[in-house]
C-alpha cells in the first residue's frame, strides 16, 4: 500500500510545523540511542522541591513516527510495488 499524504493522520498540518517536529523527534531519537535522555530528575528551589519525569519512548515506535513524518514531507519515497508480469 502506498503512502497517501492527503489521507494521512498528518494531513492538513503546516509544513513548517511538521519540519520542526521532525527535527525534534530526530534529536530525541539520537539522545535516546546515545543514552543522553533523562528519565527523571528532581531539584530544590526556594519554594520547594520540583520533580520532572520523562517517559522512555520505544525506539522502534519513534523511528516509525520519524519515517511517517519524512514521508508526509516528501523527504523519503515509499517503495514501489513489485514488478509483475502478465502473460
Amino acid at each position: 500500500m502506498r503512502y497517501n499524504r492527503s489521507n494521512s493522520l498528518l494531513a492538513g498540518m503546516d509544513t513548517s510545523s511538521l519540519q520542526t517536529r521532525l527535527t525534534q523527534m530526530q534529536q530525541d531519537y539520537l539522545d535516546l540511542m546515545s543514552g543522553r535522555k533523562v528519565e527523571s530528575a528532581s531539584y530544590t528551589q526556594g519554594d520547594g522541591g520540583k520533580n520532572v519525569s520523562y517517559t522512555r519512548a520505544n525506539s522502534g515506535e519513534l523511528a516509525m513516527a520519524i519515517r511517517q513524518l519524512q514521508a508526509q514531507l516528501g523527504i523519503i519515497c515509499t517503495p514501489r510495488r513489485g514488478i509483475g508480469f502478465r502473460f
